[in-house]
């Protein structure tokens, strides 16, 4: 599932992120939504969150349970 639409995601749900740093590489980092950073409904490169370990990314991933 992607993590484009903002009300697809929600904290405590498990997702994969991709840095700032890691935007050139790709590298997906995951981990739990803590904040939505984004206040629009969509945007087009992925939602920008924070996760429980403080990291700040935009999700790429929602980890389907």
């Amino acid at each position: 599932m992607q993590g484009q639409n903002r009300k697809d995601i929600y904290p405590g749900l498990e997702v994969g992120i991709i840095l700032k740093k890691d935007q050139r590489n790709g590298t997906v980092t995951y981990g739990f939504v803590k904040n939505i950073l984004t206040s629009a409904a969509f945007h087009s490169r992925g939602i920008k969150v924070r996760l429980d370990d403080g990291q700040v990314g935009r999700v790429v991933e929602i980890i389907e349970e």
